[in-house]
C-alpha cells in the first residue's frame, strides 16, 4: 500500500468512529489488564463471560489476592490455559500491590515486568487506558499488515515497528482498534469479504473476493465466475516465512497469539 493510501485507507475502514474502545468489558485500568491476560488463545466473548463474575469477586488486586489462585481458576475454568492464567493474575496482582501500590503502572517497562503481561498486552493497556500511541499486533494485524500491504512483516514485531513509523500520527492511537476490528469482522482469516470492505479500493490485495453464491441469488451478477471465494495468498511468500508466524499467532479466528506465557 502506497504512503498517500494509508490515511484514507483507514479513514474508509473507521466507519466513522474517531475513538474506538475495546470489545473486551472492563470498568477499571486493573479490570482491563486482567482481561486482556485471560484474552490469549480466546476470543473476547469468552473472556468476558468468564470476566463478569470473576470481576464481581475480585474488582481489585486485593481481593484477587485474597481469592487466591484456586478461587480464581473457578471463575475462569471456560476459557484456555487457565492453569496458567489464574497463577498469572494472582502473582501479578500481588506484584501490583507490592511495588506500584495496587495501581497500574503507566510504563511500558513496569508493565512487561509483570507475570503474564508482555509487550502485545502492555500496548493493549498503555493505549486504551493511558492513551499512548501503541499498536498491539494481535493476529487479526498481523494478518491485516501484510494482506492489505501497510505494514508487511515476517513478525508481530516487525509490523508493529511498520505500521508505526507509516500510519500518520494523529491516526496512531485509533488506527490500533480500527485494525482489530476491520481484521474481525470483514478481512477475515479464511477468506476476506472485500465486498463490503469501505477501504478496498486502497488496498494491495487481490484478486477481490466476491459476495458469496448463497448470498447473491438475488444478484446473480454479483457472483464470481466459481460460485466462491477465492484463495488468498497474502500470507504466502517464497519461503513460507509469513504463513508460519500467522500460523504461531493462531490466524483462524483466535482473538489473540496462542501463547501460554507472556503476551
Amino acid at each position: 500500500m502506497k504512503r498517500k493510501d494509508i490515511a484514507p485507507f483507514l479513514t474508509a475502514i473507521s466507519g466513522g468512529i474517531l475513538n474506538p474502545r475495546t470489545e473486551l468489558d472492563y470498568t477499571t485500568p486493573f479490570t482491563l489488564l486482567v482481561a486482556v491476560v485471560l484474552s490469549a488463545q480466546t476470543t473476547d466473548i469468552a473472556v468476558n463471560k468468564a470476566g463478569k463474575t470473576l470481576f464481581a469477586a475480585a474488582p481489585d488486586p486485593a481481593a484477587m489476592v485474597a481469592l487466591g489462585v484456586a478461587g480464581i481458576a473457578a471463575h475462569i475454568k471456560s476459557i484456555g490455559l487457565w492453569q496458567a492464567k489464574a497463577k498469572n493474575v494472582f502473582s501479578l496482582s500481588r506484584q501490583l500491590l507490592e511495588l506500584h501500590g495496587g495501581e497500574v503502572p503507566p510504563g511500558r517497562e513496569a508493565l512487561e515486568a509483570l507475570p503474564g503481561v508482555g509487550r502485545k498486552t502492555a500496548n493493549v493497556v498503555l493505549n486504551e487506558v493511558f492513551g499512548q500511541a501503541t499498536m498491539a499486533v494481535d493476529t487479526h494485524i498481523f494478518r491485516l499488515g501484510n494482506r492489505t500491504g501497510i505494514a508487511p512483516g515476517l513478525t508481530p514485531r516487525a509490523v508493529e515497528d511498520g505500521l508505526m513509523r507509516r500510519v500518520p500520527k494523529d491516526m496512531l492511537r485509533p488506527a490500533h482498534l480500527w485494525l482489530i476490528l476491520h481484521g474481525r469482522y470483514v478481512c477475515k482469516a479464511r477468506a476476506p469479504e472485500c465486498w463490503r470492505c469501505a477501504g478496498a479500493a486502497y488496498c494491495t490485495f487481490g484478486p477481490k473476493t466476491l459476495l458469496p453464491l448463497t448470498q447473491t441469488r438475488k444478484d446473480p451478477s454479483a457472483v464470481a465466475p466459481t460460485g466462491r471465494p477465492k484463495k488468498d495468498p497474502s500470507a504466502i511468500t517464497p519461503t513460507g516465512q509469513v504463513n508460519r508466524e500467522a500460523s504461531r499467532l493462531g490466524d483462524v479466528g483466535t482473538e489473540v497469539p496462542a501463547r501460554p506465557g507472556k503476551t
